[in-house]
């Protein structure tokens, strides 16, 4: 069962157009993200998805494929069976989509592997414990223990500065989400061996953190349930109004105080993280 009527028709769509461009080649199909881990939200959420192919597919007829679908937000990536048995390492590149587009630039990370193993939502083909998946907790460890540093702790220190793009970002919604129950999934999966959800993950944080930092995860899921948070300046203009509307939507009073929250969250769910990957 689908999470949400958008997610049936964007997949039922995807389905109709690859049958016709190239019948048989799509096996299996999968949704990872989060319409597997059960925190789709229509207003904002893509559909991440795994297709399965018996070989490599024709770059032109993916390229026709994405080309009609437009830009319905299904980003996601082409793997073979044998791929899924092998795990990403020394695979190279793959076909990637995103935004509507067709690339190969993408990175593969264990996370695609573990997500579809433990929570990938079966659309077409058999079920994932049906059939081989390479896991493995260690490489998943190892990947998101240099994700800390690689991404996050990188996106920090750009948003630390305001006349960069991510300093203006940080200072909106999205931005406040993004960061927050970003490092708050990594954290989770190097404590845990899993992976969650934005949800769920600030559920989590509220658990693992000092109460010193409640008010900004609080914050972050009240932007995450309110749904219409983006990476644009509208959006930004938008979020700014929820400190001075009345009633007042934000936890914080001004966006440059939960800014100063939000990037020292960042830094201390980031230290925390690298340590718990250290006492494995």
């Amino acid at each position: 069962m689908m999470p949400h009527s958008k997610v049936d028709a964007i997949v039922e769509t995807y389905l109709s157009i690859a049958d016709v461009e190239a019948p048989g080649l799509v096996e299996g199909l999968y949704l990872e993200g989060s319409a597997a881990l059960g925190d789709y939200r229509p207003g904002t959420s893509d559909v991440d998805f795994i297709a399965v192919t018996a070989a490599a597919p024709p770059e032109d007829v993916l390229e026709r494929i994405h080309t009609r679908l437009g830009a319905h937000p299904f980003d996601g990536v082409y793997l073979t069976w044998d791929d899924l048995r092998r795990g990403p390492n020394d695979l190279g590149t793959r076909p990637q989509a995103q935004h509507g587009r067709l690339n190969r630039r993408g990175e593969l990370t264990p996370v695609t592997w573990h997500t579809l193993a433990e929570h990938g939502l079966t659309c077409r083909g058999p079920k994932p414990d049906e059939f081989d998946i390479w896991n493995d907790p260690d490489a998943l460890a190892a990947w998101t223990d240099d994700n800390l540093d690689r991404y996050w702790r990188r996106l920090a220190s750009r948003a630390s500065h305001l006349t960069t793009p991510w300093g203006l970002i940080s200072l909106g919604g999205y931005g406040t989400l993004w960061i927050v129950t970003g490092v708050a999934r990594l954290h989770y999966t190097l404590a845990t061996g899993d992976i969650t959800s934005k949800t769920e993950a600030g559920r989590y944080a509220l658990e693992a953190f000092p109460e010193r930092w409640h008010r900004v995860v609080n914050e972050a899921l009240r932007v995450r349930e309110e749904d219409s948070a983006a990476p644009t300046l509208g959006s930004l203009a938008s979020g700014l109004s929820d400190h001075f509307g009345t009633p007042r939507q934000s936890l914080y009073g001004s966006p440059f105080e939960r800014r100063k929250d939000v990037l020292g969250f960042a830094g201390q769910a980031i230290t925390s993280a690298h340590a718990l990957y250290a006492t494995r």
